[in-house]
């Protein structure tokens, strides 16, 4: 029993971290524009089409990986530069449909240009193994993906508190209207909130298509949602909070996967979403709530 519940924990880790990113990527945005970027998870699969593409002509999974980080980055500020600037001074509603819009664009565009069924990724065969610990037998992939969320929450850590582009999006997160009177360029701060989304993307789709060894055109949706649930958890807004909600998220679905009962499973997702609403009951602005709560529109 101890085994199960150890080898559940890990799994429940590499999962929440994936949660874990992906909300970091939608409230670096929300804490700035107001905006709930749903087209988020659509960077996901451009980033496992990019690891296909590279996998099919050849190229080592070790440069594949930084190039679909590179295109995810480069395609979330193209997405703020052509559909999100337009609307800004728009209302929250306007720029939410907009939001839906580039998402449902991009995915008939991977139907239509690509495929509408799942597709495989040439993974090294590194990422099937195993490690044995004692009873304890855990998948390097699970170990990877624990490793490269530690790192990407220490490196987004220190580039929040230590980086000038990283201070001034703190600053535009606590008042956008102050950090531009003290100098700080909406539009710099705005494309670079949208590359660290992109970054946080990239990886958790390495992530992601790591573990399962395809990508589809709806790959980042059901990713995207769940980080949404996450950063709501966490305290919308609230990069801590992300992080906190999409760890307990992770550790909600396994354990439940894990240890409902077999006649209760089919019920998994409704008594997942019940403890969530649970938590919110007692901690209604989530878990640790972000400093300001009411968003500026720039």
């Amino acid at each position: 029993m101890m085994d199960l519940l150890l080898q559940q924990t890990v799994n429940a880790f590499a999962l929440g971290g994936t949660y874990a990113l992906l909300a970091l990527g939608l409230a670096v945005v929300f804490s700035i524009m107001g905006l709930i970027n749903f087209a988020h998870g659509e960077l996901m699969t451009i980033s496992g089409y990019t690891l296909m593409y590279c996998g099919i002509a050849g190229v080592s999974f070790l440069l594949a990986v930084p190039l679909a980080i590179a295109v995810a980055m480069i395609a979330a500020v193209l997405m703020e530069r052509i559909a999100f600037r337009p609307v800004r001074n728009s209302s929250g509603a306007t720029m939410l449909v907009t939001s839906f819009a580039v998402s449902m664009i991009l995915q008939v565009l991977f139907q239509n240009l690509i495929s509408t069924r799942s597709q495989p990724v040439i993974l090294p065969q590194v990422l099937s193994d195993s490690i044995t610990f004692g009873g304890l037998v855990i998948g390097v992939n699970k170990i990877a993906a624990i490793v490269a969320t530690i790192v990407m929450l220490i490196f987004l850590d220190i580039f929040m508190k230590r980086q000038k582009t990283g201070i001034a999006m703190r600053a535009a997160a606590e008042d956008f209207n102050v950090a531009r009177l003290m100098g700080i360029r909406a539009n710099t701060v705005i494309a670079g909130a949208f590359a660290l989304s992109g970054l946080l993307a990239g990886v958790a789709a390495v992530l992601w298509v790591s573990q399962r060894s395809s990508v589809a055109p709806h790959m980042g949706f059901l990713p995207v949602v769940k980080a949404f649930i996450a950063a709501i958890l966490g305290g919308l807004g609230s990069l801590r909070g992300a992080v906190a909600g999409g760890f307990l998220l992770g550790f909600i679905e396994i354990y439940l996967a894990a240890f409902l009962p077999p006649a209760m499973q089919e019920f998994r997702d409704p008594i997942g979403l019940s403890i969530v609403v649970l938590v919110l009951l007692f901690r209604p602005n989530g878990l640790i709530p972000a400093a300001s709560l009411k968003s500026v529109k720039v």
